[in-house]
């Protein structure tokens, strides 16, 4: 029989599939001897039953009873005894870390005869006792009984308006008695039952909640965005309550072992006295510096710190933990690998290698694409003219620029319309999370570096500032003033500052980040610690890379800047880009071309700018392979639009002002019209339908290189023919390149040493690669148009039809174009460099599509085997960290391919 309870003292860190990621680490730190309150966790598999039948699963309610004796004998107490009451907690504990995507219920045990107990044992502490039980009317009533939470918050501001404090603690007991048979009756009106008096019903029907919370609309969101699967399901975890409530000698706090927001080493964390854990992350009042506890509580203070030295050293990481302080006693509640910036994740990894904590693959983990691609977006400008309304603190780096906004469901409408949006919050709160997602950045007037929305944006990547209490922040009147009076509505523009939490009136103007500069081979800014640990791990990165990294690039300039970046040669060089703007009168002279010497003298006048094109982009990769894909879309594309055309064409002959060249140009673009263009006449069958235009892209690219190598170059082409499905055709337009290739060395007098491949991107290329390899000496993988052939979308199509739903309802995780389908596409990328190997062993195997920046995909494209992949300049950087982590992640080694 399945078991579906386990004892802190059974689990440790390594079970977080079972116990979740709660659950596992209070088992560590019991494991480690470490002051934790005594408790249980309900496992994942209990929650999937739940989930999956529609009930609890057999045996489970005689577990948790059994495990409710055995607590209930360890503390020497009773659940809800009317004289010394056992109080726990419930709360929500998934694999990965969803900081407020599901639920908690605290002070689990306490009703109308339990709470007059409970003052009883605390010293005749009635407003300790009746605070703790208005605490679990709010959170039963909002979180297992589904009433907005605001309908309490809303009493508790009354009672505190009343009183002329914005503080609950000048509340009294009997304010909080008063408030207590307040939300007993709100508790009533809004369900038509009263709170339950039975302790153990309390336990049970918030178990069930906190099972519920798995699918509620901003836990889907939040797995959806960071790419979480549906069906682990949450852990329950159920524990001794320990009270930071019960007076000015005790109070709640979260700490981190480093700054979540800089990585510098120190004392970092909030804390607050005369509170429970829910009040710090909810922000709901600010809270002091953790340091400032070793004024208020040396000994706890001290032996803090002691644990925090402790858990860094046994976890390796940065941990993020929360504590109580109950009556000078310190009991730890949760430990966790913290959510940190991506400027801390960087300095983190670097620090812990010199500290001989982790090796260089275990940095290498600790940092992620995303992370530097976050690095490398504007920052503000410094010298701009700035007009500065607020400071809070820096929760989560970045500039961030938009109109406000005061509620989620105006984010998201803005954002749907193209709006840029900040989000403005008192405080965030689960609940908060779409319009989080889609903001661009997010400011509160509450709450400190570990409140909701400080954690969430962080583990988001989004700027955020918190805490900036001299904004008055009304968000039923979408407003908020400022210390000097000034008054910004929605709608109002407005920037923010998280590297220093500093808030600017209208839009400052932004500049490059100092890593991008750095990449651009600005050596002045080596200096700067994020700077220093982006290079250190880079140069890890690169070293330990087995697959090389290529750019996409179509000019010289972006070829020369890609190298900058540190790409290792052009994986796609576009051709048809160059002939956009003013060469396009050339292809439509090429396209109308009524016999074959109008079509040469057309292709006779782009030679020579094709040629200089290539000698430009061959100079800035020299030495490096540069492939370039000969002409690939249709060629209606370089014609007028055919309705557009028309309608001109009919008002030109209506005033008697005929045109010959639009009537030549409207003939052309009917004749050229397809149903489905995509799949028509593009690609390799334009090079064989159209005599001379791959010969004279060949040529062009070959007279580049035999010009480079005079000018004592080491140019290296690669001539790359798109669209293929058969060996036959790749064979046909071979044998004229071959023949061009052979033309140009006896017209130069120098041979030049370039490749003949081919672009997979059709399923069929992909099935028959072993016949395609016998002429192929590469292969390139146009993963976009791989996916559009293998699912059968119209990417523009799609995306706007009907993604959306697919994405809501779970049908996709993730669009197939962001990131590879691994269980589709992959598989053909898989078996062609199987088929295309058995037959070329040699053969050089890349992908140029957008998925080469892709850090998932990447790591997919290194497991198969691929020898670069190729992406857009600034993606480079990014695919090059990738490339170093996927050979770490897989314990290989690096090679020179």
């Amino acid at each position: 029989m399945t078991r579906y309870v386990y004892d802190f003292t059974e689990g440790n860190k390594d079970q977080k599939d079972l116990l979740g990621g709660k659950g596992a680490n209070l088992a560590e730190m019991t494991r480690l001897g470490l002051p934790v309150p005594p408790g249980f966790t309900i496992t994942t598999e209990a929650c999937r039953a739940y989930l999956r039948d529609g009930h609890e699963p057999a045996g489970l309610t005689d577990e948790v009873e059994q495990h409710l004796g055995d607590l209930e004998h360890t503390m020497g107490k009773r659940l809800g005894d009317p004289t010394d009451p056992l109080l726990v907690s419930c709360r929500s504990g998934a694999k990965f870390s969803m900081p407020g995507m599901m639920e908690t219920v605290l002070n689990i045990g306490l009703n109308d005869e339990s709470v007059a107990g409970l003052a009883e044992q605390t010293g005749g502490n009635e407003r300790f006792a009746y605070d703790s039980y208005r605490r679990l009317l709010a959170m039963f009533g909002a979180t297992v009984l589904g009433i907005e939470s605001s309908v309490f918050a809303h009493e508790l501001d009354s009672r505190k308006e009343a009183k002329g404090t914005h503080n609950d603690l000048d509340l009294t007991a009997d304010d909080f008695k008063e408030l207590v048979e307040v939300f007993k009756a709100k508790i009533a009106e809004h369900t038509g039952r009263d709170f339950p008096q039975d302790p153990r019903e309390q336990l049970r029907m918030a178990v069930r909640a906190v099972f519920d919370s798995w699918n509620t609309e901003r836990a889907r969101i939040y797995r959806r965005r960071e790419q979480i699967p549906d069906d682990l399901g949450t852990a329950v975890n159920i524990g001794t309550m320990v009270f930071g409530n019960g007076g000015e000698d005790s109070g709640t706090g979260v700490a981190f072992t480093r700054d979540p927001a800089s990585g510098e080493q120190g004392v970092y964390g909030d804390y607050l006295q005369n509170a429970q854990g829910e009040d710090v992350v909810a922000g709901i009042r600010n809270t002091v510096p953790l340091a400032d506890l070793e004024q208020i509580d040396k000994k706890s203070y001290d032996e803090l710190m002691e644990i925090m030295q402790t858990l860094e050293a046994h976890y390796k990481d940065m941990c993020d933990i929360e504590f109580t302080v109950e009556h000078g006693k310190l009991w730890m509640l949760q430990t966790r690998v913290g959510k940190r910036t991506a400027q801390a994740a960087f300095r983190i990894a670097e620090h812990m290698i010199d500290e001989d904590l982790i090796t260089v693959d275990e940095a290498l983990q600790r940092v992620t694409g995303d992370q530097l691609a976050q690095l490398m977006f504007p920052r503000f400008d410094l010298d701009a003219e700035r007009s500065l309304i607020g400071k809070g603190m820096n929760a989560s780096p970045g500039a961030a620029v938009g109109k406000a906004v005061f509620d989620s469901d105006t984010a998201v409408e803005w954002s749907e319309r193209g709006e840029k949006v900040i989000l403005v919050r008192r405080e965030t709160n689960p609940d908060d999370l779409r319009g989080m997602v889609v903001a661009q950045g997010i400011l509160t007037s509450r709450g400190g570096k570990t409140s909701h929305a400080a954690v969430v944006a962080r583990g988001m990547g989004r700027t955020c500032v918190c805490g900036a209490d001299s904004l008055d922040v009304r968000t039923a009147e979408k407003q908020f003033t400022t210390k000097d009076g000034t008054v910004v509505k929605e709608g109002d523009v407005i920037s923010i500052d998280g590297s220093t939490g500093e808030v600017f009136a209208g839009e400052v103007p932004v500049v490059d980040s100092l890593v991008v500069r750095y990449f651009e081979g600005d050596r002045s800014v080596q200096s700067d610690a994020v700077v220093a640990a982006v290079a250190k791990i880079m140069a890890s990165a690169d070293a330990k890379a087995r697959m090389n990294v290529r750019a996409n690039a179509d000019t010289p300039e972006d070829a020369a800047r890609s190298r900058r970046f540190g790409a290792r040669g052009i994986g796609l060089c576009r051709t048809e880009h160059m002939f956009l703007g003013e060469r396009r009168k050339l292809i439509e002279k090429l396209i109308i071309a009524k016999d074959d010497a109008e079509r040469d003298a057309a292709l006779a006048e782009l030679l020579p700018m094709q040629r200089q094109d290539f000698v430009g982009i061959l100079e800035a990769m020299d030495g490096l392979p540069v492939t370039v894909r000969l002409i690939d879309p249709p060629l209606h594309e370089f014609l007028p639009d055919l309705t557009e055309l028309s309608v001109q064409v009919a008002r030109e002959d209506d005033a008697g002002n005929t045109d010959s060249h639009h009537h030549v140009l409207l003939d052309a673009v009917r004749r050229l019209h397809e149903q489905n263009p995509m799949l028509g006449l593009r690609g390799v069958r334009l090079g064989i339908v159209i005599p001379g235009l791959f010969t004279m892209q060949a040529r062009a690219l070959l007279e580049a290189a035999a010009q480079r190598l005079r000018d004592g170059g080491n140019p290296k082409p690669e001539i790359m023919i798109p669209l293929v499905a058969t060996a036959a055709e790749l064979e046909t337009v071979k044998q004229d390149i071959v023949r061009v290739g052979g033309e140009v060395a006896t017209e130069t007098g120098i041979k030049v040493d370039y490749k003949v491949g081919t672009m997979v991107e059709l399923p069929r290329a992909a099935l028959r690669a072993g016949d395609i390899a016998r002429e192929a000496e590469f292969f390139s993988f146009g993963t976009n148009d791989l996916t559009q052939m293998t699912w059968g979308f119209s990417r523009d199509d799609v995306e706007a039809s009907f993604f959306s739903t697919y994405l809501d309802r779970g049908i996709i995780t993730v669009s197939p174009f962001e990131s590879l389908d691994t269980k589709g596409v992959g598989e053909l990328v898989r078996y062609a460099a199987e088929k295309g190997r058995e037959t070329r062993p040699n053969i050089h195997l890349g992908v140029c599509g957008e998925h080469g920046g892709d850090p998932a995909s990447i790591h997919f494209f290194d497991s198969v085997g691929l020898n670069y992949v190729s992406c857009s300049p600034y993606r480079v950087p990014v695919a090059r960290l990738e490339a170093g982590r996927a050979t770490a992640s897989a314990g290989g080694v690096s090679s020179t391919a």
